[in-house]
C-alpha cells in the first residue's frame, strides 16, 4: 500500500527531521492513525517530495524523520480546463476528477448560460471549497504538484486564454472535428474550455474562436459539464504521452 502525503512548507522539507503539526498533522496523527515506523511522503505541492518514516506521534503532531527527497518538475505541457459553474456541489465532484486525473489548472468561468452564479458576497466562500477539494483530491492522487484554481473568469478573460494558449479548444457537440484528432503540442499549455449545462452561446463560440480556439467534439454522447473536463482530460493526457 501507499503511503499517505501530507502538505508541508519547502523549508521544512529541507530538513533532516521535520514536525507535521496543524491542520495536517491533526488529520495525520487522529484520522489515519500513523504510528512511529509507518512511512509517509511529505510534498511542498511544487514538485519537491520527501520520503519520510513517522519518529513519534501524539494527539495532534507527528515527527518524521525524512530518508529520501525527489524534486520533480512541472509536467509538459501544461493542461488548463475552463469550468463553466455547474449545478449545486457538481462544481467540486468536476474539481476532484479532473485533480485526480492530473489537470494542472483548473479555470471557473461564469459563463451566459450557467444556472449556478457566484455572487460577489459569495464568491471567495464557493473559490475556498473548489481550492479545498484540489487540494485534497490531489493529496489522495499522490500529486507533488498541485494544481492552481484560478480566480472566476469572465468570458473575455477566458478568450484571453485561449489567445495566449499554444493550443485552444472548446468542446462543443456541434463541432465537426472530434478532439481525439487532435495532436498536442509537447510543450506550452493547452486550454480546453468546457460549456454550461445550457450550452455555450453563439456570442461566446464567436468570441473564442476570434481568439483562435478550435470546436470539438468529445464523443458522440453528450456529457454532463461536471464529468466533460475529466473525459477531456483524459484524451489530452494520453495524446500528450502524459499518461
Amino acid at each position: 500500500m501507499s503511503p499517505p502525503v501530507f502538505l508541508a512548507g519547502p523549508a521544512a522539507l529541507e530538513r533532516d527531521r521535520v514536525v507535521l503539526d496543524g491542520a495536517e498533522g491533526r488529520h495525520a496523527a487522529t484520522v489515519k492513525r500513523l504510528r512511529p515506523g509507518e512511512r509517509v511522503d511529505l510534498t511542498d505541492g511544487a514538485g519537491l517530495l520527501a520520503e519520510c518514516v513517522v519518529a513519534a506521534a501524539d494527539r495532534s503532531t507527528l515527527t518524521l524523520d525524512v530518508l529520501e527527497r525527489h524534486r520533480h518538475p512541472a509536467p509538459e505541457p501544461r493542461l488548463v480546463v475552463v469550468q463553466a459553474l455547474p449545478k449545486g456541489d457538481r462544481g467540486e465532484l468536476a474539481v476532484e476528477t479532473m485533480t485526480e486525473a492530473g489537470v494542472d489548472e483548473i479555470v471557473p468561468w461564469a459563463a451566459a448560460r450557467c444556472v449556478t452564479q457566484w455572487r460577489p458576497e459569495r464568491r471567495e466562500k464557493a473559490l475556498g471549497r473548489w481550492r479545498s477539494t484540489a487540494r485534497e483530491a490531489a493529496k489522495q492522487a499522490r500529486r507533488s504538484h498541485l494544481p492552481e484554481v484560478a480566480g472566476l473568469a469572465t468570458t473575455a478573460g477566458v478568450a484571453a486564454r485561449l489567445a495566449a494558449a499554444g493550443t485552444g479548444l472548446v468542446l462543443h457537440e456541434e463541432a465537426a472535428g472530434p478532439l481525439s484528432a487532435v495532436r498536442p503540442p509537447a510543450a506550452g499549455e493547452i486550454v480546453v474550455v468546457v460549456g454550461p449545462e445550457g450550452g455555450i452561446t453563439e456570442d461566446e463560440l464567436a468570441e473564442f474562436a476570434a481568439a483562435g480556439a478550435r470546436a470539438v467534439r468529445l464523443g458522440p454522447t453528450v456529457l454532463r459539464t461536471s464529468t466533460a473536463g475529466v473525459a477531456a482530460a483524459a484524451v489530452l493526457l494520453a495524446a500528450t504521452g502524459r499518461w
